[in-house]
């Protein structure tokens, strides 16, 4: 049986073809070239679904399902809204039927898709209780329970982001303030990183930044590593905002795997292993036998197009 995946992002669109192993055939991929109409978007999402199989050297009557992951909320079928997109109540599914023929298609967040991705194809191995959190412009998430994604009486649920670390603390974008994301995401790294360097211009921090060309995720981590004390101080600070988040999730909901991903996490076990003795020195089941496991994500971009190809399992 082969499924095909896409990963509809707001710089490229993406299709594969994968096997019944989680193993590509094929892959396509063309620029989303934002701002355009659904309906363009949609012409280009069948084209390189068509060449996907092509280069896979099938035919569509060979595809079984066909599973979409996007940014925004989906309900039955529809994109409700993405802001990124300027999708308002599109009608996704009969748009991909209507160009590619009438197979069962499937559309899901695409954090969502990823954490899919990852609990059965990636570091998950297969469990059925998973969150995957993305440390990236903001903090996505994805949970699954008992094998089912948790999207809520909404088709929104799985925001974990956007629970409250600091109550009244840093402005979010989604309106609140104090959000998980306003401390753990890499933007909110870069923005504490800055204001490190703007009160201690003696920081190697500035040197780092310079050969850089920018002050990225990388700037302070580096710095630590050079053991300067200010890149340190911003490091451990990230790293407990990190915690708090990863621990209210374990506390919550007790996961068998809880994977991290996102570009900060090429910091590896720099990253995770103070994570976990955060988590393991808070964490409510102390004296449970079986704990969280606390990972780095496997399958990086690839998770969101094979979670959305094997959305037919969790539909």
């Amino acid at each position: 049986m082969y499924t095909i995946g896409i990963d509809l992002g707001g710089t490229n669109i993406v299709a594969a073809v994968i096997d019944e192993e989680y193993k590509f055939l094929a892959k396509a991929k063309t620029p989303t070239a934002m701002p355009r109409t659904p309906e363009e978007i949609f012409d280009d999402i069948a084209l390189v679904c068509k060449k996907a199989v092509e280069d896979a050297g099938l035919k569509m009557s060979d595809i079984s399902s066909i599973g979409l992951g996007t940014p925004g909320t989906v309900n039955d079928g529809e994109i409700e809204y993405a802001n990124n997109l300027g999708f308002d109540h599109i009608p996704a599914a009969d748009m991909i039927k209507e160009r590619l023929g009438d197979f069962p298609v499937y559309i899901e967040n695409d954090a969502n898709c990823a954490a899919l991705g990852e609990a059965y194809a990636g570091c998950g191995h297969g469990c059925g209780n998973f969150v995957a959190i993305t440390l990236g412009t903001g903090v996505g998430s994805g949970v699954i329970v008992d094998g089912k994604l948790v999207t809520g009486v909404n088709c929104a649920g799985g925001e974990c982001g956007h629970m409250v670390i600091v109550v009244d603390g840093e402005p979010c974008t989604c309106g609140r303030r104090g959000c998980w994301e306003a401390y753990a995401s890499a933007t909110a790294l870069i923005n504490q990183t800055k204001a490190a360097m703007e009160e201690h211009p003696e920081s190697i921090m500035h040197e780092l930044a310079a050969e850089e060309g920018k002050v990225s995720g990388r700037t302070a981590f580096d710095g630590m590593r050079r053991k300067d004390a200010v890149a340190v101080a911003v490091v451990d600070q990230y790293i407990k905002y990190v915690a708090a988040g990863v621990t209210n999730l374990v506390n919550a909901l007790q996961p068998e795997i809880l994977c991290i991903g996102g570009g900060i996490c090429n910091e590896g076990e720099t990253l995770l292993r103070p994570i976990r003795r955060y988590v393991e020195a808070e964490r409510y089941s102390i004296y449970s036998v079986k704990q969280t496991q606390i990972v780095k994500a496997e399958l990086g971009n690839d998770a969101g197009v094979i979670g959305a190809a094997i959305l037919y399992k969790v539909k």
